[in-house]
């Protein structure tokens, strides 16, 4: 990969990928961290791709400025889970404390902590979710894992692989148990064709709120930045 950046005030890094899969230039911004990666085919010229990207300044600044400021979590500061907002208050024992509108944390790597809580508690619903849907699906799914993923919120391999991001728990509980519908739903349908969409309904229900809710908000989960990487 190499590294440019348009200039400006604010000058914006951009991160070129060459690929010989890519059949055109194309821009993509992450949510997670705001990094612009240009991906172009190999038979193109390097200064065409960033000339594509200079005409694209506008709109990539655009999309910049509309990400959701960043926000270190730690002691007084709010965070969303499960879709109510708590306030992260000191804890008086060892053990991180959820209850009501607040969440206790241990002094020491508060954020670490916190991060850790939320990975277990996140695994524990989607567990759950996943185990139901798959009952009512009436296929087994062979393994689940979690990640801080920056383009998805989940996947399913041929396998029968489920893979979701942790910051669902951040989320309420109908959006994260859309996403575990979804991702099983795959297990019966690897596509996402009427008959993929019939499976999610059935073993859902109306999916279109979640999925809306998801696609407006969704870009807000991954303001929170943790002392450790996930």
């Amino acid at each position: 990969m190499g590294r440019h950046a348009l200039p400006g005030t604010p000058p914006v890094p951009l991160t070129l990928r060459k690929s010989a899969r890519a059949r055109r230039i194309s821009l993509r911004i992450s949510q997670l961290d705001g990094r612009v990666t240009l991906t172009y085919p190999t038979g193109v010229p390097e200064t065409e791709a960033l000339s594509f990207a200079h005409q694209k300044e506008a709109w990539i600044r655009g999309h910049l400025q509309e990400r959701p400021e960043v926000e270190t979590v730690g002691i007084g500061h709010s965070i969303p889970i499960e879709g109510i907002a708590r306030r992260i208050v000191p804890a008086q024992g060892r053990r991180v404390l959820l209850q009501g509108d607040e969440i206790g944390v241990p002094a020491g790597a508060e954020a670490r902590r916190l991060a850790r809580f939320l990975k277990e508690l996140a695994r524990d619903r989607l567990t759950g979710a996943c185990d139901d849907y798959a009952a009512i699906l009436g296929r087994p799914y062979h393994s689940l894992t979690l990640r801080d993923t920056r383009s998805r919120w989940g996947s399913c391999t041929s396998t029968g692989g489920l893979m979701f991001s942790w910051r669902l728990i951040l989320a309420p509980p109908e959006v994260l148990h859309y996403v575990a519908a979804h991702e099983v739903a795959h297990l019966a349908e690897m596509n996402h064709s009427p008959a993929f969409w019939a499976q999610v309904e059935r073993i859902f229900g109306p999916y279109k709120g979640p999925r809306r809710w998801l696609r407006d908000n969704g870009a807000e989960l991954h303001r929170y930045r943790f002392e450790v990487a996930s």
